[in-house]
């Protein structure tokens, strides 16, 4: 029983260890960058239906290259907008992805990277780029951070 335990107590260490900070909501955002002097890296996603979408969940968002280069430069702003089964959600305009969507993506393109200042002003957009590592990724977040 002990061990298990022990084991159990590891997996959540190591669970927390290696996650990443993401926020769903503007404000809180916006007042982590002001804190933080940083800026806003906002994902468009879908998760649970995007093919592009899986393959960043799966080989960019929990490298170590991208997690490191996250904490020392921004904060990480979620909009995931999920299918379960093929249905989507249903549309509610309070809904601060709905907000988001509105505001920063009204094309509805997926996934779709904005880099926001600490004001939640658009720095610059870019779309999905098939590129073979993170490091790739992490110089064009980099690149729209100027």
């Amino acid at each position: 029983m002990k061990k298990s335990v022990v084991v159990l107590c590891l997996m959540m260490i190591s669970t927390v260890c290696i996650a990443q900070e993401w926020t769903t909501d503007l404000t809180v955002a916006k007042r982590k960058a002001t804190e933080e002097n940083k800026n806003i890296l906002l994902v468009f996603s879908g998760s649970d239906w995007c093919i592009p979408c899986m393959q960043l969940d799966k080989n960019l968002w929990p490298t170590d290259t991208f997690k490191d280069a996250a904490e020392k430069s921004w904060v990480l702003l979620l909009a995931d907008f999920l299918q379960k089964k093929g249905n989507p959600e249903p549309v509610n305009v309070n809904d601060m992805k709905m907000i988001l969507a509105e505001k920063y993506n009204r094309d509805g393109f997926f996934p779709y990277f904005v880099m926001l200042d600490k004001n939640g002003r658009i720095l610059s957009k870019s779309g999905y780029e098939d590129f073979e590592t993170p490091e790739e990724y992490v110089a064009l977040f980099r690149k729209m951070s100027r």
